[in-house]
């Protein structure tokens, strides 16, 4: 009898434990999905801000063409500055959370299991559930994880990057020779302009990097279970067939944030941001972004690049660093609390700020900078959008097509110098406006075509024989 009461038990808790913490709008949740008559559940999976930037656009067209579309926020983002105020601006509010806190190992246990869960009751009512996930986020590899559990594969949106590093060893540019030999660099003698002129050749990039950490890992692993490839640019369509997805699954749509982008555009006049923070009214500013873990708890390359902003504010330009959340722990890890808080003090030309919670802000200013340094991968696609010149403070970039199309610049964060060099030969650089806009346009219609087609025709999951087409 008592093993029977153990074994009746242990199927308890492997039912409801990972239904706990997950909150939900509606208490009928999974009764009004189970009544909607499309047998497709599209669930769009939110977590960080570029997850709402981008995957809201899609949510919406699913919303207008008459689908099911559930809105689903893991929780990694949870406060009002990198969710909440963004969630508001764009007027929507998730179905459910999964309220996911922890250590990355226990976030990414909790978003599958959770996640796993509800896509579990709804198979049991007969949905057919289509995950969309999106990019290299946390999110993306566990959620697609999640739902290839139960047969059902990804949406991928934003499929398809992969880092690409240019080919320092061939590149005859003594300085970054120099830095990686722990020698002095010779600044003076790098040329910004030959260095563009070597980005923009397709031949001198090469593969191979595992950065940004975690997210290579991330995009690679949502590929696997991925059943509809949407990727940015041919760049990316040509990685994914290097890799073996079929391609009939990859579809090139451009990127979802152009849509964002230009929506936000249209009411950067509602902002207030420029109130706020008088200064960046007169534009020719640079925006700095330091977030990235790898130039966060590396010593060398983030104080390669704050001495980098550090030279360029008691230059007397203007500079905006926006302080997140892996910036703040670089500060303290190195001891730079007060000196940041002092510069900010000393020089009204240097402004400093934590995270802004609105998107029309963000949008606002930058359509006044002279150029944004940044370490993000998300903004090196608005920059492109706008015509902003970008500099990104990284060895690689994963979105190398924009260095390539030469509105991008790499400064690897080696030499302070150097990178200040580079980010004063792109200020306001008139060839590097003009470089081509490469992420499209209507990318969500694009994106929705897409499943729609693939829909038409059969599951966004299929086994062998359907591939093979051998019925």
């Amino acid at each position: 009898m008592g093993w029977q009461v153990f074994q009746v038990q242990t199927v308890f808790i492997r039912y409801h434990m990972p239904m706990e913490g997950i909150t939900f709008k509606s208490k009928r949740f999974f009764e009004d999905l189970a009544d909607h008559k499309d047998r497709h559940v599209h669930l769009i999976l939110i977590a960080t801000k570029p997850d709402i930037i981008k995957q809201v656009p899609l949510y919406n067209e699913l919303k207008k063409r008459g689908h099911c579309a559930v809105l689903g926020h893991t929780g990694q983002h949870y406060d009002e500055n990198l969710s909440g105020g963004m969630l508001k601006e764009f007027g929507v509010e998730p179905d459910f959370n999964l309220n996911v806190r922890g250590e990355m190992y226990e976030i990414v246990s909790q978003m599958i299991g959770r996640l796993g869960s509800i896509i579990g009751e709804l198979k049991k009512r007969g949905k057919i559930v289509i995950p969309y996930v999106h990019g290299d986020t946390t999110t993306a590899m566990a959620a697609a994880n999640a739902g290839y559990c139960h047969a059902f594969s990804s949406v991928h949106v934003e499929a398809g990057i992969r880092t690409l590093t240019p080919d320092y060893e061939s590149a005859k540019f003594p300085a970054f020779a120099e830095a990686s030999a722990g020698r002095q660099v010779r600044s003076a003698k790098f040329d910004p302009a030959a260095w563009r002129e070597f980005l923009m050749d397709r031949k001198n990039w090469k593969r191979g990097s595992q950065e940004p950490y975690p997210e290579q890992f991330n995009t690679r692993s949502a590929e696997t279970a991925t059943g509809i490839h949407l990727a940015p640019v041919e760049l990316d369509r040509e990685f994914l067939m290097g890799e073996g997805f079929a391609e009939d699954r990859i579809f090139v749509v451009g990127n979802s944030v152009v849509d964002a982008t230009e929506e936000a555009l249209t009411r950067i006049g509602t902002s207030k941001v420029f109130e706020r923070y008088p200064v960046l009214a007169k534009g020719d500013f640079v925006r700095f972004c330091i977030h990235r873990r790898e130039n966060c708890i590396s010593k060398k390359r983030f104080m390669a690049i704050y001495d980098a902003m550090k030279m360029i504010i008691e230059d007397g330009r203007t500079v905006l660093l926006i302080n997140m959340n892996q910036t703040k722990a670089a500060f303290e890890r190195f001891g730079l609390q007060d000196e940041i808080q002092s510069l900010a003090k000393k020089h009204p030309n240097f402004v400093f700020s934590d995270v802004w919670p609105e998107y029309v802000d963000v949008i606002a200013a930058m359509s006044r900078a002279a150029v944004c340094a940044t370490d993000s991968g998300s903004m090196q696609e608005e920059m492109n959008a706008m015509s902003i010149p970008c500099v990104t403070l990284r060895f690689g970039s994963d979105r190398a097509e924009s260095a390539i199309a030469g509105g991008n610049l790499i400064a690897p964060p080696v030499d302070a110098a150097v990178i200040k060099k580079i980010i004063e030969f792109a200020w306001d650089n008139k060839d590097m406006k003009k470089a081509p806009k490469i992420y499209g346009k209507d990318v969500s219609k694009k994106c929705i075509d897409a499943v729609e087609k693939v829909l038409k025709a059969g599951e966004v999951f299929r086994n062998e024989e359907e591939r093979l087409r051998l019925h």
